[in-house]
């Protein structure tokens, strides 16, 4: 199952600027594997924002918050999930 979801970090002001970078450090990681495992399968950068689009596949609402919950930054996102449906005017359906 598809979903889109739409992550905005609020990381609070006068953090540790090394817990930030060991925490910036382990999301990188974390998302790599998450990619190389075939559930994180698309990922869009929002310019001038601590904010992104995603594309997960998984089997269902349940892995996907594993997913989530599972990022280093998980503390500090405030996340929105759109599960997603074919459509049958879909491109790829239509074999383009």
């Amino acid at each position: 199952m598809e979903f889109l979801v739409h992550i905005e970090i609020e990381w609070p002001p006068g953090n540790d600027p090394k817990l930030k970078e060991e925490i910036f450090a382990a999301e990188l990681l974390q998302g790599q594997k998450l990619a190389r495992d075939g559930k994180l399968k698309r990922l869009w950068r929002i310019p001038g924002r601590w904010a992104n689009w995603s594309l997960y596949d998984v089997a269902d609402a349940t892995e996907l918050h594993a997913c989530l919950t599972s990022l280093p930054l998980y503390p500090w996102m405030n996340i929105q999930v759109h599960a997603l449906a074919e459509h049958p005017n879909d491109p790829r359906a239509l074999g383009l």
